[in-house]
C-alpha cells in the first residue's frame, strides 16, 4: 500500500488545541490527512477547522455532528469515512496535545513496513512515560491496563491508549456498526477484537503529557462501562457473539 494515511481527531471543546494540534501535524508529516470529528462544540472549535480547511484543500476535513455523543461513536463514524475514501492507515489521535505529533511517523513506520497490523503507543513500556497526569490518574490508567489483561488475556500492556494506528485491512475486517462502547471500553474493544481475528498488534513507547488547555472528559460512567465491558467483551468471545 502507498502512504494513503489519514488522522482521526475527535472534538469538543477544544478550540484552545485544534489550531496548533493541526499545524504541528502538516508540519511534521505532509502525506498525512487529518479528518475531525466535531460534537458541535459550543467554544467554536468547528469554525477555526473550517476556516483552516481553505489553506488544506484535499488534507484537512471536517464531519460536524449535531450534539455530544461519545469518543466511541466519533471514531466510528470517522473509520466508516476513512473507509470510504480507502485510506491506506488510519490513526487514532487527541486534540489535546498529549500526543506528541511527532510519534505520527515513527507509529506509521511499523504499518508500512508491515511489521504489523495495529500500532499503539504504550505509555508504560519503560517505566511510566506520563508528563503531568495526577497520581491517581496514572495509578487508575496503570491498574486498569492489569485488569484488562488478566480478564481478557490480551497481549497488550496499554489497551486503553488512545494513540492507535491500523491497516485498512486491520479496520475493514470489523463490522465497525458492532462496536459497542463509548470510553476505555472503546479503545480496549477495538484492540481485543482486532487481536481476536488474528490480527498483529505491536506497542510502541510514547510520551503522554497531560493537557494544558481545556478539560479533561473523563467521568464515573467512562470508568465504569470499562469495568463492566472488559467482562462482557470476554464472555461475547467466548460465544463467539458480534465477532
Amino acid at each position: 500500500m502507498k502512504d494513503n494515511s489519514l488522522i482521526i481527531i475527535p472534538t469538543y471543546n477544544e478550540a484552545e488545541n485544534i489550531l496548533t494540534v493541526i499545524n504541528k501535524i502538516f508540519s511534521i508529516d505532509d502525506n498525512t490527512s487529518i479528518l475531525v470529528v466535531d460534537d458541535n462544540s459550543p467554544d467554536g472549535t468547528s469554525n477555526i477547522v473550517k476556516n483552516l480547511i481553505k489553506d488544506n484543500v484535499n488534507k484537512l476535513f471536517l464531519i460536524t455532528r449535531d450534539k455530544k455523543d461519545g469518543l466511541g461513536s466519533a471514531y466510528k463514524e470517522g473509520f466508516k469515512w476513512a473507509l470510504d475514501k480507502g485510506y491506506s492507515y488510519i490513526f487514532e489521535m487527541d486534540a489535546d496535545l498529549s500526543h506528541d505529533p511527532n510519534e505520527i511517523k515513527n507509529l506509521k513506520k511499523f504499518l508500512i513496513n508491515n511489521e504489523c497490523d495495529v500500532v499503539i503507543g504504550y505509555r508504560y513500556l519503560d517505566g511510566v512515560g506520563v508528563v503531568n497526569w495526577p497520581l491517581f490518574r496514572i495509578f487508575l490508567s496503570y491498574f486498569a491496563n492489569i485488569y484488562v489483561k488478566i480478564i481478557t488475556s490480551m497481549p497488550v500492556k496499554d489497551s486503553t491508549s488512545g494513540f492507535v494506528g491500523y491497516t485498512n485491512e486491520a479496520l475493514s475486517s470489523l463490522n465497525i456498526n458492532k462496536i459497542k462502547f463509548n470510553g476505555y471500553a472503546f479503545q480496549i474493544e477495538m484492540k481485543f477484537k482486532l487481536w481476536k481475528k488474528k490480527f498483529k498488534l505491536m506497542e510502541h513507547q510514547i510520551i503522554f503529557v497531560n493537557r494544558e488547555h481545556g478539560n479533561s472528559k473523563m467521568n464515573k460512567s467512562i470508568i465504569f462501562e470499562a469495568i463492566i465491558g472488559v467482562i462482557k467483551l470476554k464472555l461475547d468471545s467466548i460465544v463467539k457473539k458480534d465477532e
